[in-house]
C-alpha cells in the first residue's frame, strides 16, 4: 500500500481518535457539586441544564466528526479526488480555471453535507436550551452569503497561489506568501466594515450612562474609538459577548444587544476595558506576526510536496496538478497545524490572563469584572470545570474559574 495513503488515512483516524479521548475526558470531568463562586449566580436546576447542554453538545460533535471522518476516508479510497479531476478538466482548460472548478465541486459538496447538521445543530440543540432566534429565512439567507463570500474571497486566493507556484518556481511558495499576507491584512480592514454588516445590524450606541462611560474610560487610556455599536446578535442567538475589530477608522467596538441586557454598566465598561488591554499590549499585532510566519512555514513546505507522485498516487490521480496539490497537502499538513495551534491557544490564554490584568488595574472595579465574566459563563451555559486536557489543546481562554481567581489575586496584591 502506498505509504503516503498510509500515513494520510493514519493522521485523520489518530486526530479523531484524540478528539474522542478529549471530549470524554471533559463530560467526565465535570462536577456536579456547584462551585462555591458561583453561589447566588447559578442556582441548582440551571447548573445541571448547562452540563446536559455540555453533553449533548459533545456527543453531537463527536457524531458529526465521525461522519465526516468516514466521507473523507471513502472517498480518498473509492478516488473521488480523479474523478472530479477528470470531470473539471473535462469542461475546462488551464491550471487556474480547472482549479477553481474542482475546488468549487469539492467545497461545495462538503457545505452540502453540512446543512443537515447545521440544521440539527440551530433549530434542534439551541432551540432546546433557549438560545436559538435563527428563522429559517436567516439561516438560508446566511448559507448563501457564506456561500457567495467564499466564493469570491476563496477563488482569488486559490487563484493566486496557483498562478504563483506555475509561475515563479522555486520561489513560488515566497511569492504566496507575501500574497497571502497582505491579502489577510486588506481583509482585516473590510472586514468591520464590509463583511460584519452583510450578517448584522450595527447601530451607534445612543447617548447616555453607558456610552458616556466608555467614552471617559477609552480616554483616560488615550484610546481613540472610531465608533460603539450595537450589534442586533439575539437575530441569530441569545448568546451574549462584545468584540473589537478592525484597525484605525476602521476600528470598532461591538456590542451584542443581548449583552447589554444582562449585564450593569460597570460590567460592560469593565469588558471593554478588557478588550482594549488586548490592543494596548499589542496582542492583536502579535497574534498577526505568529499568522504570517505560520503561513510561510505552510508554503515552504507546501512547496516541497507539490506534484509529488507518490502523495497523488495516494490519491489515485491519473495527472498532476499544482491545485490538488493544495488540496492533497492540507492533509499531511495536519499534525503541524495541530501543533501550531496548540502553541496559539497557549499565547492566547497567557493574553487573557495579561488582558483581565490590564481591565482590573486600569478599570480599578474587579469586582465588575469578576461578575462580568459569571454572568456572561451563566447566561452561555458555558462549562465551568472543563478538563486540563480540553483546555490545553483548544481552550482560547482560560477556564473561567482561573480568571476569577487571577483577578482576586492582582486585588489581594494591589490592598498590600
Amino acid at each position: 500500500m502506498n505509504i503516503y495513503l498510509i500515513v494520510i488515512l493514519g493522521i485523520l483516524i489518530v486526530h479523531y481518535g484524540l478528539d474522542l479521548i478529549v471530549e470524554t475526558l471533559n463530560v467526565r470531568h465535570v462536577s456536579h457539586a456547584l462551585p462555591d463562586e458561583f453561589e447566588g449566580y447559578y442556582d441548582d436546576q440551571k447548573y445541571r441544564r448547562s452540563q446536559e447542554y455540555l453533553k449533548e453538545r459533545t456527543v453531537f460533535s463527536l457524531v458529526t466528526g465521525g461522519f465526516f471522518l468516514l466521507v473523507t476516508i471513502t472517498f480518498i479510497i473509492l478516488g473521488g479526488f480523479n474523478y472530479v479531476d477528470q470531470w473539471a478538466r473535462g469542461i475546462t482548460q488551464g491550471q487556474i480555471l480547472t482549479g477553481l472548478v474542482f475546488a468549487a465541486v469539492i467545497m461545495l459538496g462538503m457545505r452540502i453535507l453540512q446543512i443537515p447538521f447545521s440544521l440539527y445543530s440551530t433549530f434542534i440543540i439551541e432551540e432546546k436550551y433557549g438560545f436559538n432566534r435563527t428563522t429559517p429565512k436567516v439561516f438560508v439567507s446566511d448559507f448563501f452569503k457564506g456561500l457567495l463570500l467564499t466564493v469570491l474571497f476563496g477563488s482569488i486566493a486559490f487563484s493566486a497561489v496557483i498562478w504563483f507556484f506555475q509561475t515563479s518556481g522555486r520561489w513560488g511558495w515566497l511569492y504566496c506568501w507575501g500574497f497571502i499576507v497582505l491579502y489577510e491584512l486588506f481583509f482585516y480592514f473590510i472586514y468591520p466594515v464590509v463583511i460584519l454588516p452583510l450578517f448584522n445590524k450595527f447601530t451607534p450606541l445612543e447617548g447616555g450612562d453607558l456610552r458616556t462611560q466608555i467614552e471617559r474610560y477609552a480616554a483616560s487610556q488615550n484610546f481613540a474609538l472610531a465608533g460603539i455599536f450595537t450589534m442586533d446578535g439575539s437575530r441569530r442567538s441569545s448568546k451574549s459577548n462584545a468584540f473589537f475589530t478592525g484597525f484605525g477608522k476602521f476600528r470598532r467596538i461591538a456590542l451584542f444587544d443581548t449583552l447589554i441586557k444582562q449585564h450593569t454598566t460597570e460590567e460592560l465598561v469593565a469588558v471593554l476595558a478588557h478588550e482594549i488591554g488586548h490592543y494596548k499590549k499589542k496582542h492583536i499585532l502579535k497574534h498577526i506576526a505568529m499568522s504570517v510566519l505560520s503561513a510561510g512555514l505552510m508554503f515552504y513546505v507546501l512547496s516541497l510536496l507539490i506534484n509529488n507522485p507518490g502523495l497523488f498516487a495516494a490519491f489515485g490521480m491519473e495527472e498532476f496538478s499544482i491545485y490538488a496539490s493544495l488540496f492533497f497537502f492540507g492533509f499531511l499538513y495536519t499534525p503541524i497545524s495541530f501543533v501550531l495551534g496548540v502553541v496559539t491557544m497557549a499565547v492566547s490564554r497567557r493574553h487573557e490572563y495579561q488582558a483581565d490584568r490590564f481591565a482590573a488595574q486600569t478599570y480599578r472595579n474587579p469586582a465588575a469584572m469578576i461578575n462580568a465574566l459569571k454572568k456572561l459563563s451563566v447566561h452561555n451555559l458555558s462549562n465551568l470545570t472543563p478538563h486540563p486536557a480540553k483546555v490545553f489543546l483548544e481552550y482560547s481562554h482560560p477556564p473561567v474559574l482561573k480568571r476569577i481567581q487571577a483577578i482576586k489575586s492582582l486585588s489581594a496584591d494591589d490592598r498590600r
